[in-house]
C-alpha cells in the first residue's frame, strides 16, 4: 500500500488482512524518518507505541474478531493535544517544563478505540496565535507542494503531515481559521464542527469561546470516518455536553439533489486573488449555486473576532506575560500584550455584537442550506512573507491571512475546507452550513470529489 492511500483504503486492508497493522505503522514510521526532516510536521513520534498498538489490533484479527472502521490508519495530532507521556507543548518554549501529559485526550481516545494509531504530535504556531505555520521554537513547517512557502497555521503541521503522505489524517485546532488555512494552503480536506459539537477536554486552550478541534484528511469520506469516531457528549467540556450523536458518513451518497447552495459576495470577494475566485467559480459551478448572498457585517464581524480572541487569550496568559514574556515568540507576545490593555467596554462590544450577528446569519439559512466562500484570500505565500496586497493596498501579511475564516468561526458555524487544484498551488473553499449540520457540509464535499472539482493533488517528491 502506497503512502498516499486514503484512510478509507488503509482501514479496507487491514479489515481484510490484506496487510497487517504492523507493517502499514511500519510504512508511516518509515515515512516520516524520511520526510520529516525537509518538511518539519512532527514534534515527537511514538514508534514504540505506535507499534505496541499495531501489533493488539494484528492479534484481535488473528483471534477471528472484528477491527473498528479506522483500524490500522496512522494518525498525528496538534501538539496542543494531550498525549500520555509527552509534554503538551502547544508549539510553546514555556510549555517544555510542563510534566508529561497523564492520559490521552477524549478525541485521541476515540480514535484509536476506532482502530486508529497515533504516530505522534505536530508542529504549530506558539499558543494557536499563528496563521502561517512558521513556529521560532521549532521552526517552520513546510508546504509539501512547495518547501519555501507556508503551510498555514496555526495547525501548521497537521496540513504538512498529511498533504505530504506522512500520514491520512491528522487532528488541528480552529479558533480562527487553523484547520481551515492549512487545508487552503496544503491542498486538503478539513473539518471545523460546530462549537460544541467535538469535545475540547485535555488540549491546551487559546479562546475557550471560538476554540474548535477537527480533522484533516486527503478525502471528504476520510474527514466523516473521523468526524463520526470522535463525536459524543464529554462532560469535561461544558460546551460539548447535550448534543446526541448524528453520523454523517451514511448521508454522503445521497449527493446534493435538493440541496440549496449560494455563493458569498460582496466582503467575501474583495481582497480575494484570482486564483481564489477562480476556485470559487469552480466549485460553485459544479454545485448549481447561482444565487449570491451577502453576510451582513462580515468586516465588522472579523473585527470583533479579533477583540475577543486578543483579550480572552491574554487573560489565559497573563501570568505567562508578567513573569516569562522573553519566552514568547515576540509576534504572539505583542498581539497578547495589546489584548491585555484593550479595555474592557471593547471587550464587552465586541460580545454584543457578536450575538446580533449570529442572530442575523443564521437567518440567511431560512433560504439555503449551505454557502460558499474562500478559505484564503490567496495561495500560500513563501516563508518570511511579512506583507501582502489586500484591496490595492499593501497590508501585514500574518494578521489578514484569515479574512474569510474568522467571520464564520466567530459564530461556531460548522465549515468544510475543500481543495481545489489548481496549478502550481491549491486553495481551498469554505463549505459552510447551519449549526450541527456538518452532514450537509460533508455530503457537497463529498460530491465535489467524486466529480474531481476537489481533490487533494499530490505534492512533488
Amino acid at each position: 500500500m502506497t503512502p498516499w492511500a486514503s484512510a478509507s483504503e488503509v482501514a479496507a486492508a487491514v479489515n481484510s488482512g490484506a496487510q497487517s497493522a504492523l507493517a502499514t505503522i511500519e510504512l508511516a514510521l518509515a515515512r516520516i524518518e524520511a520526510r520529516n526532516g525537509t518538511l518539519n510536521a512532527f514534534t515527537s513520534v511514538v514508534a514504540e507505541r505506535a507499534r505496541a498498538k499495531a501489533r493488539a489490533l494484528d492479534a484481535v484479527r488473528a483471534d477471528g474478531k472484528p477491527l473498528g472502521p479506522l483500524a490500522g490508519v496512522p494518525f498525528a495530532v496538534k501538539n496542543l493535544f494531550d498525549v500520555a507521556d509527552l509534554p503538551t507543548l502547544a508549539g510553546s518554549k514555556i510549555n517544555r517544563e510542563r510534566p508529561p501529559a497523564e492520559r490521552d485526550s477524549p478525541l485521541i481516545a476515540r480514535l484509536e478505540a476506532a482502530g486508529a494509531v497515533l504516530v505522534g504530535a505536530l508542529n504549530m504556531g506558539e499558543y494557536a496565535y499563528d496563521f502561517t505555520g512558521e513556529n521560532m521554537h521549532d521552526g517552520p513547517s513546510r508546504n509539501p507542494h512547495d518547501t519555501g512557502r507556508m503551510t498555514g497555521g496555526s495547525s501548521g503541521g497537521s496540513g504538512g503531515a498529511v498533504a505530504g503522505g506522512l500520514v491520512p489524517l491528522s487532528l488541528g485546532s480552529d479558533t480562527n481559521g487553523s484547520i481551515r488555512v492549512p487545508a487552503s494552503f496544503c491542498g486538503l480536506f478539513g473539518l471545523k464542527p460546530t462549537y460544541g459539537r467535538l469535545s475540547r477536554a485535555r488540549s491546551f486552550p487559546f479562546v475557550a469561546s471560538l476554540d474548535h478541534l477537527g480533522p484533516l484528511a486527503r478525502s471528504a469520506r476520510d474527514l466523516a470516518l473521523a468526524y463520526d469516531a470522535m463525536q459524543g457528549p464529554d462532560p469535561e467540556d461544558p460546551v460539548c455536553v447535550d448534543r446526541p450523536v448524528e453520523p454523517a458518513l451514511p448521508g454522503l451518497e445521497r449527493g446534493t439533489q435538493g440541496l440549496r447552495v449560494a455563493v458569498a459576495g460582496g466582503y467575501f470577494k474583495r481582497g480575494a486573488s484570482p486564483e481564489a475566485l477562480e476556485a470559487i467559480d469552480r466549485i460553485a459551478k459544479a454545485l448549481g449555486a447561482t444565487r449570491e448572498i451577502e453576510l451582513p457585517e462580515a468586516g465588522r464581524a472579523r473585527a470583533a473576532a479579533y477583540v475577543i480572541t486578543a483579550t480572552e487569550g491574554a487573560a489565559l496568559h497573563l501570568d505567562r506575560l508578567r513573569t516569562r514574556a522573553a519566552d514568547f515568540d515576540p509576534a504572539t507576545r505583542d498581539r497578547l500584550i495589546a489584548g491585555a490593555i484593550a479595555p474592557a467596554a471593547l471587550a464587552i462590544k465586541a460580545q454584543k455584537f457578536r450575538r446580533w450577528y449570529r442572530e442575523t446569519v443564521l437567518k440567511v439559512f431560512d433560504g439555503v442550506d449551505a454557502i460558499l466562500a474562500p478559505a484564503t484570500p490567496f495561495t500560500a505565500p513563501a516563508l518570511g512573507q511579512q506583507t501582502m496586497m489586500l484591496d490595492g493596498v499593501e497590508v501585514p501579511l500574518r494578521p489578514n491571512i484569515g479574512i474569510f475564516t474568522q467571520p464564520i468561526s466567530f459564530i461556531g458555524l460548522p465549515v468544510v475546507a475543500v481543495p481545489v487544484p489548481l496549478r502550481p498551488l491549491p486553495i481551498g473553499v469554505q463549505i459552510i452550513a447551519a449549526p450541527w449540520r456538518e452532514d450537509v457540509a460533508l455530503r457537497l464535499a463529498y460530491a465535489l470529489e467524486k466529480e474531481q472539482v476537489a481533490l487533494a493533488p499530490r505534492p512533488p517528491e
